[in-house]
C-alpha cells in the first residue's frame, strides 16, 4: 500500500450500534496501527461522547428520525436530512475515505449514501435478526453486508451476506476476575446463587417494576440479586428503598462500569433483547431470560429473542407479562440445575467469537482494492 488506510465508520444512537463500531475500529487499528479512522454520528446522540472517550475522532450530523405521531414536525426532519447530506459530502471530500462502514442508526444513511454515489465501497454491519430501515435502504449500494443471524436473505442479496456475528466489547472477554472475587467486591455471598438484572445504561421500566414489586420476596429468599436500574430510574428507586436499608440479598446500582465482572458474578441474567447484549450472552455462555422491549422498530427485539428460544438457548418473557411472571420464572429457572446447564450449553453453540476480526479483515480488503484502482 502506498498510504495509510482511511476509513469512515458511521452510525450510532444506541450502545448496540456504538459498541460494535468501536470494536471494529479497534480490530482495524490492531492490524494497521497507522490507519486513519473517522466516525460520523448524529449530533446529540450518545456516540458523540462515547467515541471520543475511546480515542477516535467523530463528526456529527444534524439528523434525526421521522416523527410518526406528529407529521408536521417532519418538515424539520426533511430539512435536517438535506443538511446532513451536504455536511456528509463535505466530510467525505475532506477525509477522502477508501471504504465506509455503516453500523445502523440515523447518521449512516446520508454518509454511506454519499460515499456510494462517489464510488467509495461500503460495508454494512447489521446487528439484529430483523434488519433496520437504514441498512435495508443502503443494501443495494453496499459491497458486503455482515450479519449476526442466519436467514438474512429475506432482507439482503444473498451474494453480499457474510455471517460474522456481532463484535462485542473486549473487556467482557478479557476479564481476569473470578466469580468469587467479583461477588466479594459487591459484598455478596460467593456460596449463593446470583441473578443479574440489566436494563441498559438508561434502564428499563418493566424490569425495574418487576423487581420492585418483589422486594420482600427477594430479601426473604436465598438467591441474591445484582440490579442495574439505569440512570433514569435510580434516584426514585433509591428513595423508595431507603427505608429498607441495609438491603439483604440485593445490590442496587445505576450503572455497572465493569460488566465483565458482573457477568462473572452471575449465574443467571435477566435482560432486554438487544442484539449486542445477546451476542455478549452467547460469548459468555450464561443462562439468560430475555424481556424484549416493545418500544423498538418492527418489534425486532422479540425476533432477536425468539432466534435463541427456538434453539432452546434462552427463555423469553413478554414485556406485558413480566410484572406477573418474571420473578417466578427467574427463581424457578435458577433452581433447576439441568435447565441451567442446557441453556448455557445451547447459547454457547451460537457464539461467533471472531466477529470484529472478520469484519476488520473485510474492510481492509475493500480499502486496498479501492486504493489499487486509483490512478
Amino acid at each position: 500500500m502506498n498510504q495509510p488506510l482511511r476509513i469512515i465508520i458511521s452510525g450510532g444512537g444506541t450502545g448496540g450500534h456504538i459498541f460494535p463500531a468501536i470494536s471494529i475500529a479497534n480490530a482495524i487499528r490492531d492490524k494497521h496501527p497507522d490507519a486513519k479512522i473517522l466516525f460520523v454520528g448524529a449530533l446529540g446522540r450518545m456516540e458523540m461522547q462515547r467515541v471520543p472517550a475511546e480515542g477516535y475522532n467523530i463528526k456529527g450530523l444534524p439528523i434525526c428520525g421521522f416523527d410518526r405521531k406528529h407529521l408536521l414536525k417532519n418538515i424539520i426532519v426533511l430539512w435536517k436530512i438535506w443538511k446532513s447530506r451536504r455536511i456528509a459530502m463535505q466530510i467525505i471530500k475532506d477525509f477522502k475515505p477508501m471504504v465506509a462502514v455503516g453500523v445502523g442508526g440515523y447518521a449512516s444513511g446520508p454518509t454511506l449514501d454519499r460515499c456510494a454515489s462517489m464510488g467509495i465501497p461500503c460495508l454494512l454491519q447489521e446487528q439484529n435478526s430483523y434488519a433496520g430501515v437504514t441498512n435495508k435502504l443502503l443494501a443495494r449500494k453496499a459491497g458486503k453486508i455482515c450479519v449476526a443471524y442466519e436467514g438474512m436473505e429475506r432482507f439482503f442479496p444473498s451474494e453480499k451476506i457474510l455471517l460474522t456475528g456481532n463484535p462485542v466489547r473486549n473487556n467482557l472477554l478479557d476479564t481476569n476476575v473470578s466469580k468469587a472475587f467479583a461477588l466479594k467486591q459487591m459484598n455478596l455471598d460467593p456460596d449463593k446463587k446470583t441473578i443479574l438484572v440489566v436494563g441498559g445504561s438508561l434502564g428499563a421500566r418493566t424490569l425495574n417494576e418487576s423487581i420492585m414489586n418483589h422486594i420482600e420476596a427477594i430479601e426473604a429468599g436465598e438467591v441474591q440479586w445484582i440490579w442495574q436500574t439505569g440512570k433514569v430510574y435510580h434516584d426514585s428507586i433509591s428513595r423508595t428503598l431507603s427505608s429498607r436499608l441495609p438491603l439483604r440479598n440485593l445490590v442496587v446500582t445505576d450503572f455497572i462500569a465493569d460488566m465483565g465482572a458482573a457477568y462473572q458474578a452471575a449465574d443467571l441474567i435477566i435482560s432486554r433483547a438487544g442484539a449486542g447484549s445477546i451476542s455478549e450472552f452467547c460469548m459468555i455462555g450464561k443462562p439468560v431470560i430475555l424481556v424484549p422491549s416493545p418500544n423498538v422498530a418492527e418489534d425486532h427485539q422479540t425476533k432477536n429473542a425468539m432466534a435463541l428460544v427456538d434453539k432452546q438457548a434462552a427463555i423469553c418473557v413478554k414485556d406485558s407479562e413480566a410484572g406477573e411472571k418474571l420473578y417466578r420464572t427467574a427463581i424457578d429457572t435458577i433452581a433447576d440445575e439441568e435447565r441451567m446447564q442446557n441453556l448455557s450449553r445451547n447459547i454457547l453453540k451460537l457464539a461467533l467469537p471472531d466477529a470484529a476480526q472478520i469484519i476488520a479483515d473485510e474492510v481492509v480488503r475493500m480499502a486496498i482494492r479501492y486504493q489499487e484502482k486509483q490512478p
